[in-house]
């Protein structure tokens, strides 16, 4: 029956940790190829350092300022007499000031090619690579330094002609957090700033909250912003990678609910125009598409007059949307003139036909199409067109009771749309009940080859409403085309296009939560198989601009990956649309199943930061129920036979259930608020629309699925090292000091003190617990020693017996007289001090366990103290301080302590109850917050230490 349960067990956690290693393949290799191109130097880019005044160097000698730039233009700018449109670059997290040169060479080329009429200067900022994502401590001082360069760079504009009086700036990553923080420096001027793009930046919140300062900058920016919205005149574009984008999600780039939606603009790469494609945390600053795309807007920015960025908030949002949302192909105007005059001696020819191809190949001589709408109105809802001429021509106009030509047109052009391989328009017949005619413009086209279709439809005969399952879907295919089909809400869904249409749009009704994934299959039949026609599917999502673009062939078939970036609000009623731009002469099935490798990507991808958590709720479990055991059996469980036993999600999960259900009401949580105590992590989450009934049951198995193979792991590399240890160091027999604080261990710990007092905290918890390793290595070297030892006595006391009990036999033959037996040799005391050192190694192995997840935790501070040790030696702020207080003697004490003074102590009672209590904590108050983690796990450490006093 053991090897049983031994055997479902290790099937049980290798199934759950086989599960969290498919979501996390989907994160982190479940996506497209890159299909950014990559922007090139056309001459050598050179950075050129701005001397900073002593005072400002002396106060950040870690900081540096560059201009950018490449061949003359450089060295025309050597002394620094700019005369341009001043551009400042923020890197982020890691990231180098050299990052500016993808945009900065754009913009030179681009300058060139209008003959310096108008031109940008790209400032870059030298942060030392800080890791400001991970340790929040030098974000202010990032801040302000940026305050100090914006100052510096205006002042090297002093006296030149249309002298700029404000930046624009390019944040990228943690560097656009930085540029809103500016707002919040008592004596900034908002009007140094007059616009700020942020390219995968997380707004919202932070990736990991590793430390309370990062945690604290965030609150303290966003509440400025929802506080002072009304009065930020301050236009934003926040820009997402998409699912490359596996660092920064690209949900926690949304300026929706931190700003108004009249100065903001947030969108994903996968939807802006010309761009059309995902990008990584890195790859987001050099991709050609979106850099382009980016350029094209600042110089349609420049305002004539004052040649700097225009101030108007109208024309900036007007550019932005223009470029990043939705494009008619036609370069930008202010102030269109939406009439146009046409060329009546050009071909007219007149369409009566509801459907119509025309393919344009070397026509000598432009020609106008034109389609009367009086006899289609009844009929028809919807007039659509599409042509695969790419040009910034104007293509499409609307006459005003004409019969077959006109002399003026309205330019329709302004309302098509710009797609991947083509241009589409679309006209409501009921909304411009003055139209007569529609008509399209083809030009002569000098040897191009283009193809321009037209039909009139009604758009409910083109439309398919596609319900979706909540969350599961399975389809199980057999012999052929068949499937099997389970009860209704378990089943794939397929629709079939019997019509030969132009256009179609699916309604994915019951589509708006982030745990919904989905694969969709499109499979075309074309009745002309030689000629390949191109198809752009499109997901539209219409609460964020996130809409995926996808081009195939037809006939062939597609698969496409559908998930959302951000869950639908819930006083939102739009629904997610999936659009197809088809071929004529095409019918189309679409089938939509539920993909579970999906899903548990959006689980990871969503709630992975909070696995360290769970991790440690699970661990902590497990030691609350060692110590249980001591009161109860006396001996303690090995690590993995206590977790399967102990850690048990309702153990927790009810009672953070519990607390959310009673801050619902208001005298519940005044008391809450009397007590001080923090928001609960899953209210926090309920505010990003991340909360879901099963997703915490999902993660603590999940997390307990780690926490086992990690015990697993550490125990065997335990014993691998002890067995490396004992070909160095042959202990004799296991320390017997009665002193648990020895005079060594109290220099120890007090060198550590002033170590972690001094210099850096992680440093101190670093080294007390790779002390702490190494005494438990020891601890098995000598138990190992001693069975060895047992064995060899065992056996020297069976050869005695049997000898004394031969010449028993003689000596009984030759007088007959009864001898006493000998004492047989004492075993106890050995096998006792062998199980006590067992029962230590078993809770010691739990101990560490749960404290390497408090070193990983602390980690990123350390790492920032040793990359910028040259600067300073001392971390100031230091996360980890006050921390290392507490752990640096209780791990100290607990490398000492022994399993038999603990079960004789008065407080094992005490501390054994409070693991459970505080692995509710750790779920309620640091799935999100981690930086609280460690502060909860010393709790229990503390008072199993004083336990052994």
């Amino acid at each position: 029956m053991a090897s049983w349960a031994g055997a479902w067990t290790l099937t049980f956690y290798g199934a759950l940790a086989l599960l969290v290693a498919l979501g996390t393949w989907d994160v982190f290799l479940g996506y497209e190829e890159n299909k950014c191109s990559m922007s090139y130097m056309f001459e050598y880019p050179e950075y050129q350092k701005i001397n900073l005044p002593h005072k400002l160097t002396r106060q950040y000698p870690s900081y540096e300022l560059y201009l950018y730039g490449e061949g003359s233009y450089a060295q025309e700018n050597k002394n620094l007499l700019l005369s341009g449109i001043p551009v400042l670059f923020l890197p982020g997290n890691a990231g180098s000031y050299k990052q500016v040169r993808s945009l900065g060479s754009i913009a030179l080329r681009k300058a060139e090619d209008i003959d310096f009429k108008y031109h940008f200067d790209f400032f870059s900022i030298n942060f030392n690579e800080e890791l400001v994502a991970l340790y929040g401590g030098s974000l202010k001082k990032q801040t302000k330094f940026v305050h100090e360069c914006i100052k510096i760079i205006l002042k090297l504009y002093e006296g030149q002609d249309f002298a700029p009086k404000s930046v624009a700036i390019v944040g990228h990553s943690m560097g656009g957090l930085v540029a809103r923080a500016l707002l919040t420096i008592k004596n900034f001027k908002p009007e140094l700033v007059n616009l700020l793009v942020t390219q995968a930046t997380p707004h919202t919140a932070p990736v990991l909250s590793l430390d309370s300062y990062l945690n604290e900058f965030y609150k303290t920016v966003n509440n400025y912003w929802i506080l002072n919205a009304q009065d930020i005149k301050l236009i934003i574009l926040s820009v997402a990678g998409g699912v490359r984008d596996y660092q920064v999600r690209s949900g926690l780039t949304s300026l929706s609910k931190l700003s108004l939606e009249t100065n903001t603009l947030s969108v994903v790469t996968t939807a802006i125009p010309r761009t059309w494609a995902s990008t990584d945390h890195l790859s987001i600053v050099w991709c050609k598409q979106l850099q382009l795309a980016t350029i094209r807007a600042f110089f349609d920015l420049i305002d004539d007059d004052t040649k700097q960025i225009t101030v108007k908030p109208k024309k900036k949002m007007g550019v932005l949307n223009h470029h990043f949302i939705k494009h008619s192909s036609k370069p930008f105007e202010e102030a269109p003139n939406i009439i146009a005059d046409l060329t009546v001696t050009s071909k007219w020819v007149p369409v009566k036909v509801t459907k119509w191809t025309f393919m344009a190949f070397n026509e000598s001589y432009a020609m106008y199409f034109t389609f009367p709408l009086s006899n289609h109105r009844k009929s028809y809802t919807h007039i659509y067109c599409q042509n695969t001429m790419l040009d910034k021509h104007s293509w499409i106009y609307g006459c005003i009771n004409s019969v077959s030509m006109c002399t003026q047109g309205v330019d329709l052009s302004w309302k098509s749309e710009l797609l991947p391989t083509m241009r589409t328009f679309m006209l409501r017949l009921h909304d411009y009940p003055k139209l007569s005619h529609i008509v399209v413009y083809v030009p002569s086209t000098n040897g191009n080859k283009f193809v321009v279709d037209c039909e009139f439809f009604h758009l409910d005969l083109r439309t398919v409403h596609l319900p979706v399952t909540h969350l599961f879907s399975f389809e199980f295919y057999l012999a052929g085309q068949e499937f099997l089909q389970f009860t209704q809400g378990l089943t794939s869904r397929e629709i079939k296009l019997n019509s030969n249409g132009l256009f179609y749009t699916v309604p994915l009704m019951n589509y708006g939560q982030i745990y919904q994934a989905f694969k969709i299959d499109i499979k075309s039949k074309c009745t002309s198989t030689k000629v390949e026609r191109n198809n752009v599917f499109r997901l539209h999502i219409p609460w964020y601009h996130e809409d995926f673009m996808t081009v195939s062939k037809a006939p062939t078939s597609t698969e496409i990956s559908l998930k959302l970036h951000v869950a639908q609000p819930e006083n939102d009623s739009h629904v997610a649309v999936f659009h197809m731009f088809t071929s004529s002469d095409c019918r189309y099935e679409v089938t939509i199943r539920t993909s579970f490798l999906q899903i548990l990507g959006q689980v990871i991808r969503f709630h992975g930061g909070a696995l360290p958590a769970y991790i440690m709720s699970s661990i902590l479990l497990t030691y609350g129920g060692q110590l249980q055991s001591l009161i109860s059996t006396g001996h303690c469980l090995d690590y993995t036979t206590m977790l399967d036993k102990e850690a048990k999600p309702y153990k927790v999960d009810p009672f953070v259930i519990i607390m959310k259900f009673m801050l619902g009401y208001t005298w519940f949580k005044q008391i809450w608020d009397n007590f001080f105590l923090p928001e609960l992590d899953a209210i926090f989450l309920n505010t990003q629309s991340m909360c879901f009934p099963l997703v915490s049951l999902v993660l603590f198995l999940f997390g307990t699925s780690i926490a086992y193979w990690g015990g697993m792991l550490s125990s065997f590399s335990v014993r691998l090292l002890s067995s490396l240890w004992l070909t160095l160091n042959r202990p004799s027999e296991i320390p017997n000091d009665p002193r648990l604080i020895t005079t060594r261990l109290s220099f120890l710990i007090m060198l550590l003190l002033i170590i972690g007092w001094t210099t850096c905290g992680a440093l101190a918890i670093l080294l007390i617990y790779l002390y702490y390793v190494f005494k438990i290595i020891n601890l098995y070297s000598n138990i190992t020693t001693l069975k060895n030892t047992s064995d060899m006595i065992s056996n020297v006391s069976e050869r005695g017996e049997n000898n004394t009990n031969s010449s028993i036999e003689e000596t009984e033959k030759n007088d007959g007289s009864e001898q006493n037996l000998p004492p047989k040799p004492d075993e106890l005391p050995i096998s006792l001090a062998i199980e006590n050192a067992e029962d230590n190694f078993k809770m010691h192995i739990t101990i560490v366990n749960l404290v390497i997840w408090v070193v990983l935790l602390s980690m990123p501070s350390l790492i920032y103290w040793l990359k910028n040790l040259r600067y300073y030696i001392r971390l100031n702020p230091d996360p980890c301080k006050y921390l290392s207080f507490f752990f640096v003697p209780t791990l100290g004490i607990l490398g000492n302590s022994d399993i038999v003074s603990v079960k004789s102590s008065k407080l094992l009672k005490t501390a054994a109850q409070f693991p459970l209590i505080v692995a509710i904590g750790v779920v309620a108050f640091g799935s999100t917050h981690l930086y609280r983690v460690p502060y909860f796990v010393v709790i229990p450490l503390l008072l199993h230490m004083l336990s052994s006093i």
